[in-house]
């Protein structure tokens, strides 16, 4: 990226006539008036009298100049302002300048617009304490050494497009009250952006930094982008404090690298993560839609603000807003692991190796609305659970007005149960491998629920689906489970009041002959005989204690031992089959609920 001498054809300044030969070629720097050849190229009588006669604030253009570190030592000599003792420049402009040393510019007060476009220095950039009143502009300059802003202050745009820094690159305390532009930059060393104060966007987007980075202590007023840039080693992304959005959109992360911020929006689309990361945040929505997740990725809500120096780095407009995460979309889940954070509007479907997602401490996901919803000409009551956001999407084109399910955000496509069913799986797996058995228990019953209301599942298998959703909530709800069999043993007992139970009990009869000295007798108990005369009748208190004991046998598969009818035999058969059953989902629900 080496800076080259302007095209004559293209140049817009006087340039100086010195070496100029035949074919135009020679030095490019602009003349100072009213000579015909550049600073560089004064006898040394007409540099010191071009010098003398500077004042402080006055303005530069030394486009194309050459400059030694004592020649920029001269020119800044002759504008330093006695009651700083520190130069004091108007506009400064050096485009396409070379510096064949340091260029040292620490401490000066440029009080317009500072312009080093194409410069090439060949040494460090000193630029320390430098304030510039302005915009600053360092479009394809070259830097072969060190860059330091350190403390500087610029009162416009920063703009550092194409820039080479072949080492460091430090802008610790700086203060850059517009836009910063770092674009298709290369570091060759660390970037240091500590403790910096952004009043516009950063756009550090398209570099190569290949040292470490860090931006601890930074605060934004506007939004932070570092789309597709390339951090070669470890980097410390913060603590940092943002208005707008933090977005690393396609950036790559060659090293190990610590995201810390409390910012509105962190967007991650397609970013790699070719080392360990961990992003500890704050009042933030994260999408990682496509992400490339090499090595472990965490993802932890921060309770407390960040301290930086021992202080708490002030929030605005800060809020208790969960850390939320927004999309999984594409990534691959098994290097992921999410702590305390809110999953209430997070899109799941396209998520690869979604069961081997770790979720550790609080980690919420949308409930079911609360509260009766009209289903027909019934009001009823949804089941309480953790659902997908994108089942709520779904049922909410099923219902009129939603009905408190959340409806799809614009532009975003409802899918079917079909698409919803396997995410249910693998989430109900990732729980049950972390041993959280009560949670995984909602996402069998989404699981369930999408299959019962798939079109494409087999008719048969969707009636009994159903049945076991009505009779246990998929064997899950235990109060469903008891409430059936208390009304299925009510009904048993009545059923058994009024028809099962004979009208009297059965009483042996014995018959014999006498045949000289023998007597043969028989004995034999009569058929039981149905129960006649009013129902009112029927329902005394001793054939109820009888039917109460029928039927409490019958749930533990015991037999009464109780003289029936023929309608009695078949209803204690009856009951000995389904009551029995009903009691082993009740059990089993209890069991899912608190199972570790």
């Amino acid at each position: 990226m080496t800076a080259t001498s302007a095209d004559p054809t293209t140049q817009v300044w006087p340039y100086c006539v010195h070496g100029s030969g035949a074919d135009g070629a020679g030095c490019r720097g602009r003349i100072v008036e009213p000579h015909t050849v550049c600073l560089a190229h004064l006898t040394d009588a007409d540099r010191s009298a071009y010098l003398a006669g500077l004042q402080p604030g006055a303005d530069l253009d030394h486009r194309g100049t050459s400059f030694t570190e004592e020649l920029l030592s001269e020119l800044l000599a002759a504008l330093t302002d006695p009651a700083t003792d520190e130069p004091h420049l108007g506009n400064a402009v050096f485009d396409t300048a070379r510096f064949s040393g340091d260029a040292h510019f620490d401490g000066a007060k440029i009080s317009g617009n500072a312009s080093f476009c194409e410069t090439e220095i060949v040494g460090n950039a000193w630029f320390y304490g430098t304030e510039i009143g302005g915009d600053a502009r360092f479009d394809d300059a070259e830097i072969g050494g060190n860059a330091w802003f350190v403390s500087a202050r610029i009162s416009g745009d920063a703009d550092f497009y194409r820039v080479h820094v072949g080492g460091d690159a430090l802008f610790q305390k700086a203060q850059i009250a517009g836009e910063t532009h770092v674009v298709a930059t290369e570091i060759g060393g660390d970037a240091w952006f500590d403790d910096m104060e952004f009043g516009g966007d950063l756009w550090l987007s398209a570099a190569t930094i290949r040292g470490s980075a860090s931006l601890a202590g930074a605060t934004f007023n506007g939004n932070v982008f570092f789309h597709s840039t390339v951090f070669e080693r470890t980097a410390q992304v913060g603590p940092l404090v943002c208005a707008g959005t933090l977005d690393v959109s396609e950036a790559v992360f060659h090293g190990a690298v610590t995201i810390e911020a409390s910012t509105a929006a962190l967007q991650c689309t397609r970013t790699r993560w070719a080392s360990t990361a961990a992003l500890r945040l704050r009042h933030t929505a994260v999408d990682l839609s496509d992400a490339v997740l090499e090595y472990p990725v965490s993802i932890a809500a921060r309770a407390r603000p960040f301290i930086v120096n021992g202080l708490e780095m002030p929030e605005p407009d800060s809020t208790d807003l969960p850390v939320q995460v927004v999309s999984l979309r594409g990534v691959d889940a098994a290097h992921l692991v999410l702590t305390d954070v809110d999953l209430t509007d997070c899109l799941f479907v396209g998520t690869i190796h979604l069961d081997q997602l770790r979720l550790e401490g609080r980690c919420l996901l949308a409930p079911t609305p609360s509260g009766l919803r009209r289903r027909g000409v019934w009001p009823v009551r949804c089941t309480p659970r953790q659902t997908l956001a994108e089942e709520h999407h779904w049922r909410a084109t099923r219902t009129r007005g939603a009905d408190g399910w959340v409806p799809a955000p614009e532009g975003e496509a409802v899918l079917d149960p079909a698409a919803l069913a396997p995410v249910y799986r693998q989430l109900r797996k990732a729980f049950e491998d972390g041993k959280d058995e009560p949670g995984a228990a909602d996402f069998y019953y989404g699981e369930m629920e999408m299959r019962r209301h798939d079109p494409g599942t087999p008719r048969a298998e969707r009636a009994l689906i159903a049945a076991y959703w009505a009779l246990s909530g998929y064997g899950l709800r235990a109060s469903r489970a008891l409430g059936w069999l208390l009304a299925t043993m009510t009904a048993t007992v009545l059923a058994m009041m009024l028809w099962g139970l004979p009208q009297d009990d059965p009483k042996p009869q014995s018959t014999g002959t006498l045949t000289g000295r023998t007597i043969a007798m028989t004995t034999d108990t009569p058929d039981p005989a149905n129960p006649h005369g009013p129902y009112a009748q029927r329902m005394s208190t001793v054939r109820f204690e009888k039917s109460m004991r029928v039927v409490i046998n019958s749930v533990v598969f015991r037999s009464s031992g109780q003289d029936l009818t023929t309608a009695g035999t078949y209803t204690e058969m009856a009951s000995r089959l389904v009551e029995p059953a009903l009691l082993g989902l009740a059990v089993l629900a209890v069991r899912s609920r608190v199972k570790r």
